[in-house]
């Protein structure tokens, strides 16, 4: 596996540091960040996400809140303009 690190919060205190690195073979993001809450995690499971797919959080993935601050460090396809849909 070979990472690239893109960004950390900026201004981070040591100890509390969400962090994005890029797998450069697979183009996967790998994202430190804050654990999402009780009521974050009820809150996505009462929208869902696609009809009939369960909203069941399985034990080998987790939610996590990445700050906007954030979201400068992810990569984007040329020409996009980096602006997220809205659906």
């Amino acid at each position: 596996m070979t990472l690239r690190f893109l960004g950390i919060i900026p201004n981070t205190p040591v100890d509390d540091s969400p962090t994005i690195w890029l797998d450069e073979e697979t183009g996967d993001l790998l994202i430190q960040s804050y654990k999402a809450t009780e009521e974050e995690v009820k809150a996505c499971q009462e929208i869902g996400s696609v009809p009939g797919h369960s909203t069941d959080v399985p034990d080998h993935e987790t939610i996590i809140r990445l700050p906007k601050v954030m979201l400068q460090y992810i990569p984007r396809p040329e020409g996009s303009t980096g602006e997220v849909p809205r659906t």
